[in-house]
């Protein structure tokens, strides 16, 4: 058990707006939600938990964009209350668990009493460890570092073997060591053309800790991410789950699911999620070209063999490479016929061929595209203007960080 005075979750956003958002569900019909968040609050446990359950069954009732958003803060709500009761009981990964999920499915109106709560209920962690109680994860650190991804030589016959035709045969993008703002601006930003920066990254604690399994387990390990299982989104067994970050590294390290396709942690506000990993990481200052503002910082991390099948986006784009090699093709902006993109509206951005098999007799006009192409490495950063087309492919396991910008505050974010 904790002691007493570490026994509560301070909550003023909750406290305060609870009313309200009672209120408003109830006039959505979410009655006996707020009965069972009204017993939750004083004191009743199962209730919490039904609570969270119905709202849970919101959250899932028809596609994402049609739940209402009163029903996404409710299950914030509903997840807090949860989270109280498991760290009055001493159950703190529990408590971690919905605050995260809280986080994850839930509003923006109690994400300041989520972020505070992980604070608490982390602390409380790490001061029962350091005390000596029991833990899945004692020892660990006595192993020594291991390493994501241990130093190896490129083998670029052996990368050819798994990559689309005519790979690393034509143009490669252009390389650029500590590239000036001024120059990136003139050279690159303004002309709409991809370049890799080099040497642009030394500073940052991640390109060290980030390649130590221990360092990443301790300070994500009891956090709940999102991942997705199977070859890429537009595969038919294609999935998502939400699992521990320690699960989520066993299995990158011993691609378990390789049956079912990789598990990747893709374009997840991570950094947002979990601060000390924010912490390691620099926004780099090529995302202030053209005045704009930054849209998006996502993490891209997963085993080798991860595809993010050919797509554009409508923003500028910093690709940091942080641990691990990827092969990135990229076809001009104007290429957009010859490449075929579906008719759906929530795909229109992707392309219908498939590099790694691609029908010729369908889509006749991709073969013989012209493209450019690279293997970026650790440490280097890949620069791609909006609506160049790119398809993305882990040659090793791979830890990478996305900076989406627009240099138009009427831009907006892809989905």
């Amino acid at each position: 058990m904790s002691s007493p005075a570490a026994a509560t979750i301070p909550t003023p956003t909750l406290d305060s707006e609870s009313p309200a958002l009672l209120q408003s569900v109830t006039s959505h019909g979410g009655y006996a939600f707020t009965r069972m968040v009204t017993l939750a609050a004083a004191g009743d446990q199962r209730a919490a938990e039904a609570a969270c359950e119905m709202a849970w069954e919101q959250l899932h009732s028809g596609p994402w964009h049609s739940v209402l958003p009163v029903w996404r803060d409710a299950y914030s709500m509903a997840c807090l209350h949860v989270a109280k009761f498991h760290f009055s009981n001493g159950e703190f990964r529990d408590a971690l668990r919905s605050l995260d999920l809280g986080i994850i499915m839930g509003g923006p109106l109690l994400r300041k009493d989520l972020d505070s709560a992980i604070e608490v209920v982390s602390a409380a962690k790490s001061r029962q460890y350091h005390n000596g109680v029991a833990d899945d994860n004692k020892g660990r650190e006595n192993v020594g570092a291991r390493l994501l991804v241990p130093p190896q030589e490129f083998d670029k016959s052996e990368a050819l073997r798994i990559l689309p035709i005519r790979s690393l045969s034509s143009k490669i993008v252009a390389k650029r060591s500590i590239l000036s703002l001024e120059a990136f601006l003139c050279e690159f930003f303004l002309s709409g053309s991809p370049v890799i920066i080099t040497d642009c990254m030394t500073h940052w604690p991640a390109t060290t800790r980030w390649n130590d399994m221990d360092y990443l387990r301790r300070v994500a390990g009891d956090r709940t991410v999102p991942v997705e299982v199977g070859k890429n989104y537009l595969c038919s067994d294609w999935k998502q789950e939400l699992i521990t970050f320690s699960e989520f590294l066993e299995r990158v390290q011993s691609n378990a699911c390789r049956s079912k396709g990789p598990t990747y942690l893709a374009q997840h506000q991570l950094f947002d999620q979990i601060n000390d990993l924010r912490k390691d990481i620099s926004i780099p200052e090529y995302c202030y070209a053209g005045g704009g503002e930054l849209r998006s910082l996502n993490a891209w991390f997963g085993p080798a063999g991860t595809v993010t099948p050919l797509h554009h986006d409508p923003h500028h784009n910093i690709l940091a490479q942080v641990v691990g090699k990827k092969y990135v093709r990229l076809y001009f902006a104007s290429c957009s016929e010859e490449l075929y993109p579906y008719s759906e509206t929530m795909l229109h951005n992707s392309s219908q061929v498939d590099l790694d098999n691609i029908d010729e007799l369908e889509f006749p006009k991709a073969r013989d595209l012209e493209f450019i192409d690279c293997v970026l490495e650790e440490g280097e950063m890949l620069y791609i203007p909006p609506k160049w087309w790119h398809y993305v492919r882990s040659l090793t396991t791979s830890f990478s960080v996305s900076f989406w910008w627009s240099s138009d505050s009427g831009s907006s974010v892809s989905v």
